[in-house]
């Protein structure tokens, strides 16, 4: 399957943020989960762990039982430095793309969405985006949380969490699309785990028009030299079980 954000965009170029489009855009985004199967990591400039969506993560969680899949969504008008008009060189997807999806998995994260739907799968593109790599940073500078913030009280975010903040992170799952980098990927599983990792292709977009990133995929879980169980995980067994599927025979 591919998986595209055109229709966030779409969405929001038809509405303005106000509740009513909230409303309208939530319901939109149900059923385009159920029929795609991924969500962009912002509607209509709204994150994710807005209180218009819960209702949308309750059902996928509580009643489909069905993983979400989030893609980020980063334009060319979000401008790499505030004096300029647009980004530059193409840096809002390259670099821009792993950031947006970090920073959805942090409001997600602080909102505390997994408390309250812990049955919530969430896949996030990229295998995670920032966080596996900068996973220390983030551990030791969040544990500080607050003593950077002089117009926000955060004092009581760490001390409501059920369990160490890092641990939240590793509650999301990740996809194999890293271009081919088996030392991106081996972050990724030391992040996630085995049991987290889905193969994903990113087709068809790369130079080839395809196949070179299914190629290049499969080469860079070979060349980790995994043990056959994990690797069936990431091809298959992850997401079948994700989906709730038989097992293939």
């Amino acid at each position: 399957m591919i998986f595209l954000d055109m229709a966030y965009r779409i969405l929001a170029e038809a509405y303005r943020t106000t509740n009513k489009d909230l409303e309208v855009a939530a319901n939109g985004l149900l059923a385009h989960l159920l029929d795609q199967g991924y969500v962009a990591t912002q509607v209509l400039g709204k994150d994710l762990s807005d209180a218009a969506f819960f209702p949308v993560f309750e059902r996928m969680a509580n009643h489909y039982r069905l993983p979400v899949w989030m893609h980020p969504l980063r334009q060319q008008s979000f401008p790499d430095y505030r004096s300029e008009p647009k980004s530059r060189y193409e840096i809002w997807q390259v670099l821009g793309w792993p950031y947006e999806t970090s920073a959805a998995m942090a409001r997600i994260v602080f909102s505390g969405l997994f408390d309250r739907l812990p049955e919530l799968r969430i896949i996030t593109h990229h295998c995670g985006g920032m966080l596996p790599y900068f996973a220390g940073r983030a551990e030791t500078l969040w544990a500080q949380l607050g003593s950077r913030t002089a117009d926000e009280d955060y004092s009581q975010l760490l001390k409501r969490m059920t369990k160490p903040l890092i641990e939240y992170f590793r509650m999301f799952y990740g996809d194999t699309v890293l271009g081919g980098s088996a030392s991106a990927l081996r972050c990724g599983l030391d992040f996630f785990g085995a049991d987290r990792v889905v193969f994903a292709s990113d087709c068809p977009f790369d130079p080839e028009g395809g196949a070179m990133f299914i190629r290049e995929g499969i080469r860079s879980i070979a060349d980790l030299g995994l043990p056959l169980d994990v690797e069936r995980k990431i091809y298959y067994a992850n997401a079948v079980s994700l989906m709730r599927l038989p097992p293939p025979k």
